[in-house]
């Protein structure tokens, strides 16, 4: 269950960056956060904690709410 819900949230938080053109190093440096950790959110090997969660939604001007909408 768990892997599932991060697959998904990595795959939201994916899409919702290719939409506002980011580049995975455009987002990590807006969040201040390494490439390599960025990458690894988005393909479910790190989970996020709810702090860095709501801090990428903000970097990508929307809410948790949406990006864990599945």
């Amino acid at each position: 269950m768990n892997s599932v819900f991060y697959k998904k949230l990595g795959q939201n938080i994916k899409n919702r960056r290719k939409e506002l053109k980011l580049t995975q190093q455009q987002l990590a440096d807006k969040m201040n956060i390494s490439l390599n950790f960025m990458g690894k959110i988005e393909v479910a090997f790190s989970k996020p904690s709810l702090d860095t969660l709501i801090e990428i939604a903000a970097a990508l001007d929307t809410t948790v709410s949406e990006l864990t909408k599945f």
